[in-house]
């Protein structure tokens, strides 16, 4: 089921969206300071691809490590976030217009969340059944 609902999304919608991660990625790359963001944006570029069968979840870290993740997520939506959310949300109001769309329109939400502050995240598998 994971799959068959993989290669849907990557069809209808996590081609594009994967990509636009990719490109803000490339952007982030071009100077040497922003390599941290570029590394993000490729993994999450590579999660928009195929998000089922995975999840986000929060990394643990200690103070000094939440400093630095808000720091970074506050210059990434300056830079990257919000644009990358929009096309999630916009994507999301297509995807939902039919009932078998409703679960990519979730995923597309969840992505823009995470577009909005992806420091501090982790993608792990989730537990198969």
């Amino acid at each position: 089921m994971r799959l068959l609902g993989n290669i849907i999304w990557f069809v209808f919608g996590g081609l594009l969206m994967g990509v636009g991660w990719w490109f803000a990625a490339v952007l982030s790359a071009l100077t040497i300071v922003g390599i941290p963001w570029a590394v993000a944006a490729f993994r999450i570029g590579n999660f928009s691809f195929w998000p089922f069968g995975r999840e986000v979840i929060d990394r643990p870290y200690g103070a000094a490590g939440r400093t630095l993740s808000l720091t970074g997520n506050i210059i990434w939506f300056l830079l990257c976030g919000w644009w990358l959310a929009l096309g999630h949300l916009a994507s999301a109001l297509l995807c939902a217009v039919t009932i078998i769309g409703i679960p990519f329109a979730v995923q597309h939400i969840k992505l823009a969340g995470l577009a909005l502050a992806p420091f501090g995240k982790e993608i792990v598998r989730t537990a198969r059944f």
